[in-house]
């Protein structure tokens, strides 16, 4: 035993010193090729080639390159090039080089330079950046701003303060920008005093709108519910931008109190004389809020505002308006255009007690294009209870009015009724009835909780209706699917009568599921007409082709339509499937097949591409399948790629021997 851990220890001991000699080799590589790279950027090299060597460097560079990328920084037309991989080296030997030259450079050099030490955020660097804010040059001054903001801190913070009142208005913005960005920091880190003071220092500055906006928003969102006075102010507020900040806050905040304030800014609005602009912006925001408590001055704007308050309020009422909104949108349903549609779905939309009483009241008095919107609507809702005056209305002289009660029952109807819709089918009153009641019933039959149940009542009035109907009864069966649905379609495919094995076997054909395969490969085998025998195995591959089975399940199928399979084409399509899914079992199916003249090529091309896949895998199947392909002959490049894998399937079962 301990002879046996000792050996384990030596094992462990020798393939860590592999691992540690590779990863030095890789090392020592490395350092090689930095080497090569600074003495490029220290010869006498075209500039154009140092620069794709700093490039370089950034991949591989460190501390050991930054002198040679610091000798560049100076160079007007390499300063930027050395600059990138300065940024990306780690250690503190880039962030001093780059802070010995801030503090030699000017201009633009300089600024590329404070540009990289933001980049790095390194703290140290903020007594120099401070020291630039004075800078004379505009550019430089403005670049410090914008580090001392991305690096952060207490003491980045008090120089970019200091500086706010006194830096020249073309820097103060950047340095107003700083600031926000230190605001934010100190929020994340749970200061909420220190953000929503710097905050409040920006927007009080003499500064950019756009940086008044930032720090608004931002103030607001600081304080919490305490920020609301303030956000109520930015609504209220004369400039327009600032409103718009106001209602983008809102949306950011939510909630009941938010709601509430802006619904007391719209009621303010429209008890003015004059239609205000910023009725719509509040509406679409109490949309957005979804607070129910939003809905009686939503629902007043919908009736008396003006056209964009209304057009608004139509739209939101689906989000925030209940039972009471029902009249109102209908109304508004009523009128064409893009109004008439937005009414239409927000009725569709509108929750809560009552909504779907409300409308089914209103079916009963309702008239012209009210009707149809309400019963339109019964049908999107599915709403059961209507069901009755659906029927009634489907029995009316009103060609519109009848189209939309049948489409309406398709998505209404219970099982218990689904006969009402069936007679309809075999009886049509007219033709636009007959395509209606067609659409109705298969919306109805396949949303039936119970397939089999409705399969059952559809067979049973197959054989005493119409050609035409017993096709669309048949087609219905389908698309319902299940146990009942499969042995009636399986029936037809059987029967006496060829227009029923007709359509039986073509339904079959098109049948969602793997399930319908033994009732095909039945059919391949037993129908008497080739016709019906072809098609049933052209199905019955179509699932072996399409469908999720089993592996072994679908190579087996394909051993079975090759079995059954009287035409090439099939076969063919056999071939095809074995090819897409390689097996040991597969691969000996096409190996097989190359013995049939006609099926020879298909077959050697689909035997060679398996066994390239399981070669690894199975060596001995290879071997076994590619004597038959290169016996066979045929096309030469797949002859002499069955050979090759024939020669590497022979060695390959040798050396495991």
């Amino acid at each position: 035993m301990i002879q046996m851990r000792l050996e384990t220890v030596c094992i462990l001991v020798v393939a860590a010193a592999a691992v540690l000699a590779t990863r030095c080799a890789s090392e020592a590589a490395a350092d090689e090729r930095q080497q090569k790279l600074i003495e490029v950027l220290l010869s006498d090299a075209p500039k154009a080639e140092k620069a794709i060597t700093c490039k370089r460097l950034t991949l591989c560079g460190d501390k050991d390159a930054v002198p040679a990328l610091a000798a560049l920084l100076a160079d007007e037309e390499l300063a930027s090039w050395a600059l990138i991989p300065l940024e990306a080296i780690p250690g503190p030997e880039a962030d001093a080089a780059l802070r010995d030259a801030a503090g030699k450079l000017k201009g633009r050099l300089l600024i590329g330079v404070i540009n990289s030490i933001s980049v790095r955020g390194d703290a140290e660097a903020v007594g120099l950046l401070a020291e630039r804010l004075k800078d004379a040059d505009a550019g430089v001054a403005s670049a410090a701003a914008a580090a001392l903001g991305n690096i952060g801190g207490a003491a980045a913070t008090k120089a970019l303060d200091q500086s706010l009142g006194s830096a020249p208005p073309v820097v103060r913005s950047t340095v107003a920008e700083g600031l926000i960005l230190c605001a934010e920091d100190a929020l994340e880190a749970g200061n909420s005093a220190e953000a929503v003071r710097l905050y409040d220092l920006v927007r009080k500055a003499n500064v950019h709108e756009q940086r008044i906006v930032e720090a608004t928003r931002g103030a607001v969102l600081a304080r919490g519910e305490a920020g609301l006075p303030l956000l109520v102010e930015q609504l209220q507020s004369k400039n327009r931008e600032m409103f718009y900040v106001g209602l983008r806050i809102a949306r950011e905040m939510g909630g009941p109190e938010v709601a509430k304030a802006l619904i007391a800014e719209l009621a303010k609005l429209q008890s003015g004389d004059a239609a205000s602009p910023r009725e719509a912006p509040l509406i679409y925001a109490l949309g957005d809020l979804g607070q129910s408590a939003a809905s009686p001055v939503v629902l007043e704007a919908a009736k008396s505002g003006s056209p964009s308050a209304r057009a608004a309020a139509v739209r939101v009422l689906g989000a925030v308006g209940d039972a009471s909104a029902v009249p109102v949108l209908l109304k508004a349903a009523e009128e064409s255009g893009d109004l008439g549609k937005a009414a239409l779905e927000s009725l569709e939309k509108l929750k809560g007690d009552g909504v779907d009483e409300a409308i089914a009241a209103g079916l009963g008095d309702a008239t012209g294009p009210t009707r149809v919107v309400l019963i339109q609507l019964v049908g999107f809702r599915g709403i059961e209870s209507a069901v009755d005056q659906l029927l009634t209305a489907a029995d009316g002289d009103d060609a519109q009015l009848r189209a939309a009660a049948i489409g309406a029952l398709g998505m209404t109807i219970a099982f218990d009724k689904l006969d009402v819709l069936i007679e309809r089918l075999l009886k049509p009153r007219d033709a636009d009835d007959a395509k209606a009641v067609k659409i109705a019933l298969m919306s109805a039959c396949t949303r039936m909780p119970d397939r089999d149940a409705t399969a059952e009542k559809l067979l049973a009035e197959v054989s005493g209706a119409s050609p035409e109907n017993k096709v669309a009864l048949m087609e219905l069966v389908t698309a319902v699917g299940g146990k009942t649905a499969l042995a009636g379609l399986a029936a037809a495919a059987r029967s006496n009568d060829d227009a029923m094995r007709d359509l039986g076997s073509r339904l079959l054909g098109e049948w969602i599921g793997p399930d319908a395969a033994p009732v095909l490969l039945d059919l391949a085998k037993t129908s008497k007409e080739d016709k019906y025998k072809v098609r049933a195995l052209r199905g019955y591959l179509r699932i072996a082709r399409q469908f999720e089975v089993p592996l072994a399940e679908r190579i087996t199928m394909c051993q079975e339509a090759l079995k059954v399979a009287q035409r090439v084409e099939e076969r063919k399509l056999a071939m095809e499937v074995l090819r897409r899914h390689p097996t040991a079992k597969g691969l000996a199916l096409a190996a097989d097949g190359v013995r049939d003249p006609k099926l020879r090529a298909n077959a050697g091309v689909a035997a060679v591409e398996i066994a390239e896949k399981i070669l690894q895998s199975d060596p001995a199947a290879v071997a076994a399948a590619m004597k038959p392909v290169v016996d066979a002959g045929g096309d030469p490049k797949v002859t002499n790629r069955a050979k090759q894998l024939l020669d590497q399937a022979t060695k390959m079962v040798e050396q495991k021997k």
